[in-house]
């Protein structure tokens, strides 16, 4: 199972209004429909979400944290959305899109929607890491840039699309997976196979780490998130790469995230 757009707008509205009935009269739903919805998402994430007190569904510790950030998945589909209709507009010419290979998992998918309703636009695609993206910015090239993280020091308009938390991933055979906490000096002398050095998730691991006074040891470097989970999963070393490009491996039990303290990193 993947946690889908639909179950957080309707875990939103079951928060916002403190009942099943009224959230679906909201999303014009049937009240089991919602009711089956919210027992699927606390089963995907093995927490209770909601706890009921007379009447009312009122949000659990976990149930808050999560509203947090329901949130800003919500608004930032709204800004998508609003992008997306202004881009709409346009009926033909041509669309130079860069994007960093950690964003390259969702950008084609954006991008394949919008080729299919404007089939009189070109649009190029260029996927490289953060310090290529950067020289092309300078140089005027892109027309649409997707990054981990906006650039400082450009004149440039930036939004933000969904949040991007790096996790610490390993084989499901290392011994870090019984744990269920890890403290983050255990881990720093293991070896890492980790993005290499111009990428935007290099970059963003190494500042977090030299805030604890800690650096990778690394025994591989890789230009993908791709070729990191296969070496992870062959055991290779840890990983650090983006949450939402191993779903398929977390769902298949090939790859597990541990949970080591600072992590995840929030970009």
């Amino acid at each position: 199972m993947h946690l889908t757009l639909r179950q957080i707008q309707i875990f939103e509205a079951v928060a916002r209004q403190e009942s099943y009935t009224r959230a679906a009269e909201k999303l014009h739903m049937t009240q089991p429909a919602v009711s089956m919805q919210i027992r699927q998402l606390e089963q995907y994430l093995d927490i209770p979400l909601f706890e009921r007190r007379g009447r009312r569904m009122c949000l659990t510790h976990a149930g808050r944290e999560l509203l947090h950030y329901a949130g800003q998945v919500l608004h930032a589909y709204n800004d998508l959305q609003v992008a997306i209709e202004g881009m709409q507009q346009v009926d033909k010419g041509h669309l130079a899109v860069s994007v960093t290979t950690t964003a390259n998992h969702f950008a084609t998918k954006l991008l394949a929607d919008f080729t299919r309703r404007h089939e009189g636009v070109t649009v190029t695609l260029d996927v490289s890491n953060r310090r290529a993206l950067l020289e092309q910015l300078e140089n005027g090239e892109p027309d649409l840039v997707i990054m981990g993280e906006a650039p400082k020091g450009y004149n440039l308009q930036s939004e933000p699309l969904i949040p991007n938390p790096l996790v610490v991933i390993a084989n499901p055979e290392h011994p870090g997976v019984q744990q269920a906490w890890i403290h983050l000096e255990d881990i720093m002398s293991e070896r890492f196979v980790i993005r290499e050095q111009g990428s935007g998730t290099r970059t963003a691991i190494e500042k977090h780490l030299r805030a604890y006074g800690y650096s990778c040891r690394t025994s591989l470097e890789m230009r993908s998130n791709e070729t990191i989970k296969h070496a992870v999963e062959a055991g290779l070393g840890l990983g650090i790469v983006p949450l939402h490009t191993i779903q398929p491996e977390l769902d298949s039990g090939r790859l597990r995230v541990l949970n080591v303290e600072s992590f995840p990193i929030q970009r």
